[in-house]
């Protein structure tokens, strides 16, 4: 154990996989998951932990500006440099620690597709490296763990180590710069290195320096590698079942966030819209000139491409400026499908499917011009279905997937698109909302969440609004 040090805190993220075990033809970590690229949901991360200085990104061969415009675009101050990854994770390790230069420093060495690292992960790993100069992240194996060795007719079990004493290996892996550069000098200095490379930062410092103790800080189960197909479809439905919440802000920041600012509200009158009363109040409270049309208050229907596109203009021209636009319009049918006439079907489809699209296309022009964000609330329906609500589910499933899509298609013009999700009563689908009704989900939260949302940086993200009870 060491003396307690306050030093800078560098971030390495290792992104120099080619995913040839993904069997793409572009690196895994540019694979989109969640509307977002794997390396975006980690840089979120890393770029925003309060603790963590600076962030440098080894990039694959070859992708060095695709990584430079994902930083761009998302706006990563604390990224200084993104290099060149080597030939194996050996070599990008050594590129990284050569290029933070003689000042010493703790570094966490972060696998790029693990993009679930934890905040508290990386809290942890900064307080312990106060203390030791090397650190690992691991949980306990639930598996049992067998050692092989050859036989005549294949393997056979030659060990059963004590499970309890066994861990498993995750990321980010910490140290002192000083040490983990000497121990890579050692190892780049061995001619058996070649011949046995370490499958991990940690696994050189025990082989070179073994005096040196490791630390280990508990992990999460959910810190999983994005290594095979299977992997990424397991990512996308962790992404989509916690959902990502907005960090909760203070009155003074949203009131920075919102003051002058114009806010556009379509729907309210019914439908979602009743649990999202107390937004337009919120905002105003804020400063936020908002305006709120539906059908019943204005006559403005959200599959109306000319009155959506009149009433922008109209706001417009009137304030002198558009920052947001909520969408919240939703239809009230439920029924069996088979049940569900023609003209009540016709207006699900239009309402919760084209009115979101009509909306996202007459608000861009604005959007664009203040950089501004594009909230489309839906309900949480869309991850599974359930009889009764089959075209209210399948339609907010798509405005999901439009969310995310117009999220990568705008972010290159500054413009934010989220989704708000309403877990309502426990329930996978929207249920009408009665006065007596357990479980109901809060009014104040709704708008609440929905303002943190609107002012946060996020984008290509659906926000969960979970029930109080």
């Amino acid at each position: 154990m060491i003396a307690e040090s306050r030093l800078r805190t560098v971030g390495v993220v290792l992104a120099g996989g080619i995913g040839q075990r993904m069997g793409l033809n572009t690196p895994k970590q540019l694979l989109k998951i969640a509307g977002r690229t794997i390396i975006e949901h980690t840089l979120d991360t890393f770029d925003g932990h309060p603790e963590v200085d600076e962030v440098v990104v080894l990039m694959a061969p070859g992708f060095v500006d695709e990584a430079a415009d994902l930083v761009r675009r998302n706006g990563y101050a604390k990224v200084t440099k993104i290099l060149e990854g080597g030939a194996s994770r050996s070599e990008s390790t050594w590129r990284a620690l050569q290029a933070l230069g003689d000042e010493e420093c703790d570094v966490l060495l972060h696998d790029a597709v693990r993009p679930f690292v934890e905040p508290r992960v990386i809290s942890e790993c900064v307080a312990a490296l106060r203390h030791h100069e090397a650190v690992d992240v691991v949980i306990p194996s639930s598996d049992t763990v067998l050692v092989a060795a050859p036989g005549p007719h294949g393997e056979t079990v030659r060990e059963i180590p004590d499970r309890s004493l066994l861990r498993r290996g995750q990321t980010p892996q910490c140290f002192r710069l000083s040490v983990v550069r000497e121990a890579y000098r050692r190892a780049f200095a061995d001619p058996g290195f070649a011949e046995r490379p370490a499958t991990d930062d940690c696994g050189v410092v025990l082989r070179y320096l073994p005096d040196v103790p490791i630390h280990l800080v508990t992990g999460s189960e959910q810190n999983m590698k994005v290594t095979h197909p299977v992997d990424a479809y397991i990512a996308d439905g962790l992404f989509r079942l916690r959902g990502r919440a907005a960090p909760a802000l203070t009155d003074d920041e949203c009131r920075r966030g919102l003051d002058g600012r114009t806010l556009v509200v379509f729907g309210g009158g019914h439908g979602l819209g009743t649990e999202f009363a107390e937004f337009a109040d919120l905002a105003k409270g804020y400063g936020a000139t908002v305006r709120s049309f539906s059908r019943g208050r204005g006559g403005v229907r959200v599959e109306d491409a000319r009155a959506v596109e009149e009433t922008l203009a109209r706001v417009h021209a009137e304030t002198g400026r558009i920052d947001h636009v909520v969408n919240v319009a939703s239809a009230t049918h439920t029924g069996m499908l088979a049940d569900v006439g023609q003209s009540a079907l016709a207006e699900i489809v239009a309402v919760d499917y084209f009115g979101p699209v009509t909306v996202a296309r007459a608000a861009l022009p604005y959007l664009a011009e203040s950089r501004g964000h594009l909230l489309l609330c839906v309900s949480s329906a869309h991850t599974h279905g359930r009889a009764g609500h089959s075209l209210q589910a399948s339609a907010t499933a798509a405005v999901v997937n439009l969310a995310e899509a117009l999220a990568d298609e705008w972010a290159a013009q500054g413009v934010r698109v989220n989704c708000l999700n309403y877990d309502r009563a426990g329930s996978a689908v929207p249920v009408a909302p009665s006065p007596d009704s357990a479980g109901q989900i809060a009014p104040e939260a709704v708008a609440r969440t929905g303002l943190d949302v609107l002012l946060s940086d996020r984008t290509g993200q659906v926000v969960d609004v979970r029930l109080t009870r």
